[in-house]
């Protein structure tokens, strides 16, 4: 009945699990497949970074190589990799199997957030920006890029750490419903960008709108770009993920 049901919608046609414990577990290490491997990504960048090594440099290389997986580190948040790995680390507990990789991993994923803000700071700090009394602009606030979701972003987190020191930050995002975030959240963010220049900017999400900006108007003389998710050109960034 279910596999007559999806073959109604789904062009791709299906493929007919043994049971639905099986459909279940094969979604859910899918899932679960891909926060390992970013969080091996985002432990690079940790690695790369103290080296003062570019990741992104590193990744376009080892690329060139045909087995290797083009993968790039970032924040990972929404409905999906965020949560289902914890629903197999919960289970596997119960059966007596603790799954040490994946807990690793979910541990790691979940403090980018932390450590991208903690990055931002340093940087701060090399240009003598004072953070109690910079104005910082945060673009994007949602998941993932082009979408309205904001669901486990883990954009919260960059907020939230810098929040421990200032209470000038300005979040833009022309997806998300603002209203929403501030009931879930409360925080405020901006669907419009107002013309004001900024001690520190930090691209959190990779929306189209925002791969083509000019950050030039809204920068001063010495400020602080960093950019989450590598897609600003290298020439008007301080760092990078």
């Amino acid at each position: 009945v279910v596999d007559n049901l999806y073959n109604t919608v789904l062009e791709a046609g299906t493929h007919k699990a043994p049971s639905i414990k099986v459909a279940e577990a094969s979604k859910i290490i899918e899932n679960s497949q891909r926060d390992v491997n970013i969080a091996f990504m985002n432990e690079l960048a940790k690695i790369f970074n103290a080296m003062d090594i570019d990741t992104n440099d590193v990744i376009e290389a080892a690329s060139s190589k045909w087995n290797f997986i083009p993968l790039h580190p970032g924040l990972v948040g929404g409905h999906c990799i965020g949560v289902d790995p914890y629903y197999l680390i919960q289970k596997a507990q119960v059966y007596g199997v603790m799954p040490h990789i994946m807990s690793n991993a979910r541990r790691l994923n979940d403090s980018m957030g932390e450590y991208v803000a903690n990055q931002v700071i340093k940087y701060m700090n090399k240009k003598a920006i004072l953070i109690k009394d910079a104005d910082i602009l945060i673009l994007g606030f949602s998941f993932k890029e082009n979408c309205a979701d904001v669901r486990n972003t883990k954009v919260v987190d960059i907020y939230n750490t810098l929040a421990e020191y200032t209470n000038n930050i300005t979040i833009y995002d022309p997806n998300v419903d603002v209203s929403l975030v501030n009931k879930e959240y409360d925080i405020r963010v901006e669907n419009v960008l107002k013309q004001k220049k900024y001690d520190t900017i930090i691209l959190a999400v990779a929306h189209n709108e925002f791969l083509s900006i000019d950050l030039a108007p809204f920068m001063k003389d010495n400020s602080v770009v960093y950019d989450v998710k590598g897609v600003l050109p290298k020439n008007i960034i301080d760092a990078r993920l």
